[in-house]
């Protein structure tokens, strides 16, 4: 590799780098920039700084190992700190004096991805965190870590010729443990979100954890952003128990089927290897342990407060983060669609929904409409003609095809989420029979959580082997689909259809204090998580009725829209007019906030809720609530389902929408700098975790 990937001018011995995770992270970027290794430091900082206030990179030793991929990075880069004042990273034995920046390009390459791996490895090890210890000169790091990076070439090209002379070679035997031992074999995975570090040292910490013990055979498989190396299949079948030491899903996990399972998160691997060890050896002896179901999807399976005391997620969490993955899969449909919809509103004006099947089908380039068009027997009259009423009349209809998935695609992600392939057919039925008898998305989340439940029910049976591989193609989503549609159109089909009539004809009839209250609830729910699920429920609750046509879904949606843009518009304001109570990363994001806001990215408040959650989520929600209330008190409406200042021209009227956004903005930028003048923080209170981020 040209570049190194630290120079002497990426290391700082014996200084302070400030009080908080956030103002060390802020400095190391600043040096990497410096080094002209990133071209924006305030996005670098950023996007660390957001990785770190998702997980905190504290490790054992007095570590910490602050990482991100980011597109201002333009060359792989470590800068390292040994800090006079330690800082506390949330490491499990205190503050950390020991501090690498690992900081890879968006699109960073696998060789960049090992070598960084390769550090992340090192820093498990006694002996080269002394050498960091002791190190007497910026230029002894550099070296100690370019012995690191060398190392792990040499031994990965050593693997390389060992597996190429094990291939050649005849089977050797298997060794049979001497008489009177109990040697437990366990298989282990490994994997965070930006797989570049914590996946690593997660291995690591297991391997050698067990390498130290006679009663344990460890075999890991490091599922991270450089090449991953499967498991052999023998291993997995003789494993006694398994490892999940994740927080992200697990790829191909149905390999497992059947086995022990301990889960958690990736951290408690590196805090916790010997006692995770103990309790797979337990798992292994006990015929009641719990095992990996045989159709799991395995969304994320990290430690969390609805866990059992094994590691398992608790049933309600596990349907909570298939809801959300439903959710997020749906997304997509819904943008795409909802956007065509925008602007076929914009080129052929907004009576093309009145005859889009007509348009579509019946006219082409070569017999363009005029302004009379016959359909269903009867004349209508358009205010545009010839092709831009063509034109538009195809986006429409595109879109509106888009949209006619949203339910299905809800429904079915949600069965994936819990029962994997098996469960997407039997899900997207489900969901397109909810259309069919009227019960809306509410249909599809029911019908969602049950065929994901049936689905891996039927999974875990046990048949013979000549019927279980066409279990996940033909019995699982035939016996699903079949007992979803019954239970559909026999006992839930009517209920449900008759509670969302309901809904829609009470969102039908609200007019005034009833509507504005609806409007602050919905506000309120969009700026409290700022993506997460709260977020997220209010964003489901407005686009699914869109493709209804009722004009009250419109209402919900443009209150939805509006009060999303309210938070990075806000900030971005507050930090222009009082930059001393932001933090130097603070203003930087502000600066491009406003843009965020303005295209209803709610994301752009994410940085300064996660490090001042307190003050910032309150003052944002009271802005969201008013303009939610403006909005759906003024009959603010638009059947575009994202896209925010951008789309105003399908926003009807535009002038109440703009006037429910800005008071929004007055609103919240007032809360938030009244609340930072008033109210002082403190260090401690800037380490909150961040809230949850959107993951369509």
């Amino acid at each position: 590799m040209s570049t190194p990937l630290i120079t002497e001018d990426l290391v700082a011995l014996d200084t302070s780098l400030g009080a908080t995770p956030d103002d060390v992270i802020a400095a190391l970027a600043q040096r990497v920039a410096d080094a002209g290794r990133a071209t924006d430091v305030a996005t670098l900082t950023a996007d660390a700084q957001a990785r770190e206030h998702r997980s905190p990179t504290g490790v054992p030793g007095g570590v910490a190992i602050p990482h991100c991929r980011s597109a201002a990075v333009t060359e792989a880069s470590l800068a390292f700190a040994r800090l006079s004042e330690p800082v506390d990273f949330s490491g499990p034995d205190g503050p950390a004096r020991l501090v690498f920046l690992i900081a890879a390009p968006e699109g960073a390459g696998k060789q960049h991805l090992v070598i960084l791996s390769a550090l992340a490895r090192a820093l498990v090890r006694k002996d080269f965190r002394a050498q960091l210890e002791g190190a007497a000169s910026p230029g002894e790091v550099v070296g100690l870590v370019e012995n690191v990076i060398a190392a792990a070439a040499a031994k990965k090209k050593k693997k390389a010729a060992a597996q190429k002379q094990t291939a050649a070679a005849p089977t050797a035997p298997e060794e049979t443990p001497a008489e009177g031992s109990r040697v437990t074999r366990i298989v282990a995975i490994t994997a965070c979100p930006t797989g570049i570090a914590h996946t690593y040292m997660a291995a690591d910490s297991l391997t050698q954890t067990a390498a130290e013990r006679a009663d344990v055979q460890l075999d890991v498989e490091t599922q991270g952003s450089s090449a991953v190396t499967p498991l052999d299949p023998d291993i997995i079948r003789q494993a006694d128990a398994v490892i999940f030491a994740t927080d992200v899903g697990v790829k191909d996990r149905e390999r497992f089927a059947g086995k022990p399972v301990i889960s958690s998160g990736v951290k408690r691997a590196i805090n916790e290897p010997a006692r995770m060890i103990d309790e797979a050896i337990a798992a292994a002896a006990d015929p009641h342990a719990p095992r990996v179901h045989a159709q799991g999807a395995g969304a994320a399976e990290g430690s969390s407060p609805d866990s059992s005391p094994s590691g398992e997620l608790s049933w309600a969490k596990r349907i909570q983060q298939a809801v959300m993955t439903g959710v997020s899969y749906m997304i997509p449909f819904v943008a795409a669609g909802g956007l065509l919809l925008a602007i076929g509103f914009l080129v052929g004006g907004t009576d093309v929904a009145h005859a889009w099947q007509t348009l579509a089908t019946e006219y082409s380039l070569t017999n363009l409409p005029g302004h009379s068009v016959v359909v269903d027997g009867q004349t209508v009259e358009f205010a545009r003609s010839g092709l831009p009423l063509y034109l538009g009349a195809l986006f429409f209809a595109t879109g509106q095809m888009g949209m006619q998935f949203i339910v299905a695609a809800l429904s079915g992600y949600i069965a994936y989420a819990l029962a994997g392939r098996p469960g997407i057919a039997p899900g997207f039925v489900g969901g397109a029979v909810s259309v069919l008898v009227g019960a809306g998305f509410i249909g599809g989340l029911v019908t969602g959580i049950i065929a994901g439940l049936i689905a891996m029910w039927i999974g875990s049976w046990k048949v013979p082997k000549v019927v279980s591989s066409l279990m996940p193609v033909v019995i699982i989503p035939l016996l699903t689909s079949l007992i979803v549609g019954l239970a559909m159109f026999l006992l839930l089909g009517r209920p449900l259809a008759a509670a969302m009539l309901a809904m829609q004809n009470w969102l039908g009839s609200m007019s005034g204090s009833s509507a504005a209250l609806l409007g602050i609830i919905l506000g309120l729910m969009m700026c409290f998580d700022l993506g997460g699920p709260v977020n997220k429920a209010a964003y489901l609750f407005a686009t699914a009725g869109l493709s209804s046509g009722d004009p009250a879904n419109a209402k919900i949606m443009a209150a939805v829209m509006a009060a999303g843009m309210v938070p990075p518009i806000a900030l971005s304001l507050a930090t222009f007019l009082r930059s001393s109570l932001f933090t130097p990363a603070e203003r930087e994001n502000g600066k491009s906030a406003w843009l965020l806001g303005l295209s209803f990215v709610s994301e752009g408040a994410i940085p300064f809720a996660a490090a001042d959650p307190f003050r910032v989520i309150p003052a944002m929600m009271a802005g969201g609530a008013v303009t939610g209330a403006l909005s759906m008190g003024l009959g603010v409406a638009t059947q575009s389902p994202h896209g925010g200042i951008f789309v105003i021209m399908v926003i009807s009227p535009q002038w109440a929408f703009l006037v429910a956004l800005v008071a929004g903005v007055v609103v919240s930028t007032a809360a938030v700098l009244a609340l930072k003048h008033f109210w002082r923080s403190t260090p401690s209170e800037n380490t909150i975790p961040a809230p949850a981020e959107v993951t369509a």
